[in-house]
């Protein structure tokens, strides 16, 4: 095992968030129960680190998760650039109903990149998004120009501008008998 140094790679930025997802009793005929995030906060500590729940009328209920870290990772660049340039930066939070007890959804993840996030919707799990509030966009926007360089655009020549011998196999040249 080797011994930590001094000069081992500092720990990736973070905040901690909470999340806030509402359930909706019966919003429908074909549903018992609809969910929906309602908020992301930056989590300070001030909620300790259980779930609560906020508010229950029967009707709607409001459930705290604190506690969640949201970490800056270098090989996420791209997504965080991705999120940034949108024009609407947003969280991304994953969430799942309980299997066990379907009337409960909980988040199991959140992150900022726009890549993490299609990995998550390829892989079928519930993403949802909210807009990032101005202080954690001026967070990512300050951490994503001193750490990530988009790759230069290169351009291709169409291929009708190439000479037909040189295009290769697939060209658009018919070949003579």
């Amino acid at each position: 095992m080797t011994q930590p140094t001094d000069e081992s790679p500092p720990a990736p930025p973070e905040i901690r968030v909470a999340v806030v997802i509402e359930r909706h009793a019966r919003p429908s005929v074909w549903e018992e129960w609809r969910f929906s995030l309602a908020e992301v906060l930056i989590d300070e500590g001030q909620w300790g680190n259980q779930p609560r729940c906020l508010r229950d009328d029967g009707q709607r209920a409001s459930f705290l998760y604190p506690g969640f870290p949201v970490r800056l990772h270098r090989d996420e660049g791209e997504g965080y650039y991705l999120n940034l340039s949108s024009g609407a930066p947003v969280w991304f939070v994953m969430w799942r109903v309980d299997d066990e007890n379907a009337s409960q959804a909980a988040p199991e993840t959140v992150t900022l990149s726009y890549n993490e996030a299609g990995r998550l919707l390829d892989a079928q799990e519930r993403v949802d998004n909210l807009p990032l509030p101005e202080a954690v966009r001026a967070w990512l926007q300050a951490w994503t120009d001193a750490n990530y360089r988009p790759e230069p655009k290169k351009r291709r020549r169409p291929a009708s501008f190439v000479d037909p011998a040189r295009r290769g196999p697939g060209g658009d040249a018919p070949e003579c008998a």
